[in-house]
């Protein structure tokens, strides 16, 4: 692994799973952070159980956890606890996505590990987060998008709720960790002392509706289901072509653009109509609308209205499926797909990270370990431990040690 990122010289202990923790980890590898997974044997992280499973591997655990280290240690053991606790003075943070009170249960709380290392940044995500009424309920992703209301509004207006193709309460929860943990070390440079960072999943979950609250404050009228469409700009959103779907988003304050889409349409009749004339008029009477913008797009495919809309200055774009972007040849300028070996699945393709930086740029440090793969390494180059030492905490099952084929960069 070459870490020359940004963070290069961070170290970071994860006792996550699953998603939440493991896609922040996995982002503070990708800018240059030395990442161990800390992991229970003989079993080690759930992901490694996830579909698609080739070959006995998971491309699921794969995907979000490459460019890691694996140690596995038994934390429910005393010997266990002692190893964590030696490692902890040596590491900067700390991430675990346990319900709230597991840590202190087994006796390694924040207060317990900030007494060996007064740096230690410690985040913990968790459903709720560490505080509340709700504080003890378990929540994985889906649990996590109703209570913060994302389903509710996500969905064909009357239909049932609809959760977003991806894991947003997860991925929301994570990518807060990793901001929380980026402005705890920049703290750290000032005042020498680490700190607790509290998210809670459904904390982010109200986060990221940027404007769905103030509505719901300021006028009362409770949000809806809307489909792919905006509360206040019309049109905005999705139509049906003639081969697949466009989308088309009026920018506020710039009128011209629904003279010049009516025009390229066919529909100049529209311009003229009291009906559609402000983007206020549209939204109130957007169910008249809709219907003719859908029969007009559809008498000509995507690209087309695309070639014709664009040189007027119409932000507009298909709706991709994932292998067309996968193919897409703007993904690869941007090098958004990349080549990582895995000793199983050989070169596959991953999420190349999308934080570019001129100098330091992120990347991906490497393939994903195999569970308690970097046991001997970590704890012989960490602390010092010899051989027969390791040897002997192995057959005492507080640690487990995996040999595996050397790792492929």
């Amino acid at each position: 692994m070459n870490n020359d990122g940004p963070l290069a010289g961070i170290k970071i202990l994860d006792l996550s799973w699953i998603l939440s923790g493991p896609f922040a980890t996995m982002t503070l590898s990708d800018l240059g952070a030395s990442v161990v997974k800390i992991e229970r044997p003989p079993f080690g992280d759930l992901g490694r159980t996830t579909r698609p499973i080739i070959d006995g591997e998971s491309g699921y655990f794969f995907s979000v956890n490459r460019g890691k280290k694996s140690i596995s240690i038994d934390l429910k053991t005393e010997k266990g606890k002692a190893l964590f606790l030696e490692l902890a003075k040596e590491y900067d943070v700390i991430v675990e996505n346990f319900t709230p009170g597991v840590m202190e249960k087994i006796g390694l709380s924040f207060d317990v590990i900030q007494s060996v290392n007064k740096k230690i940044i410690y985040a913990a995500i968790s459903g709720y987060g560490q505080t509340g009424p709700w504080k003890d309920r378990p929540a994985l992703d889906v649990i996590a998008q109703g209570s913060g209301g994302i389903l509710s509004v996500t969905g064909e207006k009357d239909g049932p709720p609809i959760r977003p193709g991806t894991s947003l309460g997860d991925i929301g929860a994570g990518i807060y960790c990793v901001i929380g943990i980026l402005s705890s070390i920049i703290e750290r440079n000032k005042s020498g002392e680490g700190q607790f960072i509290d998210i809670s999943m459904m904390d982010c979950q109200i986060a990221i509706q940027e404007n769905a609250f103030m509505r719901w404050h300021l006028t009362g009228k409770e949000p809806q289901k809307l489909g792919t469409r905006h509360p206040t700009a019309v049109p905005f959103q999705a139509f049906p072509t003639a081969d697949g779907w466009i989308v088309v988003a009026l920018s506020w304050g710039v009128p011209e653009q629904w003279n010049l889409l009516c025009a390229v349409l066919g529909l100049d009749l529209l311009v003229d109509d009291k009906r559609f004339k402000t983007a206020e008029n549209r939204t109130d009477n957007h169910s008249e609308l809709e219907p003719i913008l859908n029969d007009a797009f559809k008498k000509k495919n995507t690209n087309v209205w695309i070639d014709m809309l664009l040189p007027m200055h119409i932000p507009c774009g298909p709706v991709n499926s994932i292998p067309q972007v996968s193919q897409s040849e703007q993904a690869e300028a941007r090098e958004m797909f990349v080549n990582v070996k895995h000793k199983t699945f050989g070169e596959v393709k991953l999420i190349n990270s999308p934080i570019k930086l001129s100098r330091t740029p992120a990347k991906i440090q490497g393939t994903a370990p195999d569970m308690g793969q970097h046991t001997k390494e970590i704890l012989k180059n960490n602390l010092g431990m010899s051989d027969s030492l390791i040897d002997s905490l192995i057959d005492q099952k507080i640690i487990w040690d995996q040999r595996a084929e050397p790792e492929l960069e």
